[in-house]
């Protein structure tokens, strides 16, 4: 299983479809707006959203969003990375309701090596998540500082510090 890329897997114009799509629940949305202290009815409250809001019910709050569509793009572009270094814009383009089901794929804008150690570049991305309908509903940009495959094979390999086994002779 592929898990991120070297700065030299990186190429200019690619898109990485992340796969699997994640349905979004009712659970997820309360749990994440628990966990991060965000009691807004619009995302907490059905009889609020219902008789209040455009959309007549709960909207997901859309961190959550960026953070589910952040996370399908790692196996695709960060899993390597040293750093993120920035997220230069994040746009909700469009609601997303519990039961959608959400899709993300990235494209590499720009890589630059880096100016002052040879072992590493940054990556330039652009991140589309759409649902089931084709909705885009949130769209970011970022920059990963990601490895050369020297940064690799110096550390370890694909992956170091991972133990192996101890078997025990009868």
């Amino acid at each position: 299983m592929r898990f991120g890329r070297t700065f030299e897997e990186f190429e200019v114009g690619a898109v990485y479809k992340h796969w699997p799509g994640k349905t979004v629940t009712e659970y997820d949305d309360h749990l994440f707006c628990l966990l991060t202290m965000n009691h807004h009815p619009l995302h907490l409250d059905s009889n609020y959203a219902q008789k209040t809001t455009d959309f007549g019910k709960n909207v997901v709050v859309g961190n959550y969003i960026y953070s589910l569509l952040l996370g399908m793009s790692v196996p695709d572009v960060s899993g390597k990375a040293i750093a993120n270094l920035e997220v230069e814009s994040l746009k909700h383009i469009a609601p997303t309701f519990h039961g959608d089901t959400l899709y993300g794929e990235t494209r590499v804008l720009e890589k630059t090596p880096s100016r002052s150690k040879d072992d590493r570049g940054v990556v330039y991305v652009e991140t589309t998540g759409y649902k089931q309908d084709g909705t885009v509903v949130c769209v970011f940009r970022r920059k990963v500082m990601v490895p050369t495959a020297t940064y690799i094979d110096k550390r370890g390999g694909e992956q170091p510090g991972r133990p192996e086994p101890i078997t025990q002779e009868s």
